[in-house]
């Protein structure tokens, strides 16, 4: 989803609480993650794989100037034969520590064997953060979630993502000459837009 409908998403839904909530969160994870860090992880279901939302992050990475943000896509089934970006399985959660963030999308409850393996990474020291449909058990593992019930009729969860993927790089770019990290001027921010608007797609993914 590029710019343009980014913001004409959030102009239909101005008046509800999911522009702010989508930017709230993507601060939240752009806090979390942090340069001298372990990495952002990102993980779906065994039904579900992110892959919008880590083409999204991987562009705002680029566009922002925060190369953090590009996260490791995290699969239950990896190929044989794939490219290493996206051969990486459930074992590297494993190694999960203190400094690592790891997002969790879970649309649908997530199995037994993910939320393990999401525990034990909480009690390594690494940052869990959730964009999912409601689940409690998911809930309670993460130090931050932003859920979408089933229920809800104004969105879904997909949306959610592009609204937070959209938010990720916002607020990130360089400080001005002259010192202090105040807004961005309108002519990076319209300069901002239009490379995003002129890029080409993500390959790869």
């Amino acid at each position: 989803m590029d710019a343009v409908r980014v913001a004409l998403l959030r102009e239909v839904l101005a008046g509800t609480p999911w522009p702010g909530e989508a930017r709230r969160f993507a601060g939240t994870l752009r806090r979390a993650v942090v340069p001298a860090g372990g990495g952002l992880l990102l993980v779906g279901t065994e039904q579900y794989e992110p892959w919008h939302l880590a083409a999204h992050l991987v562009d705002e990475a680029a566009w922002s100037g925060r190369p953090e943000l590009a996260p490791t896509l995290v699969r239950h089934r990896v190929p044989p034969d794939g490219p290493p970006h996206l051969s990486v399985g459930l074992g590297r959660l494993e190694a999960a520590r203190r400094g690592h963030t790891l997002l969790v999308v879970a649309p649908q409850r997530p199995g037994g064997g993910l939320l393990e393996r999401v525990h034990d990474a909480r009690r390594a020291g690494a940052t869990v953060l959730s964009l999912d449909g409601g689940d409690p058990d998911l809930g309670a593992l993460a130090h931050d979630a932003l859920s979408v019930p089933a229920e809800d009729c104004v969105l879904d969860l997909d949306t959610v993502q592009h609204l937070v993927g959209a938010a990720a790089g916002e607020n990130a770019l360089p400080a001005r000459r002259g010192g202090g990290t105040g807004r961005p001027r309108l002519r990076d921010r319209l300069a901002r837009l239009a490379d995003q608007l002129t890029a080409p797609p993500p390959s790869g993914w």
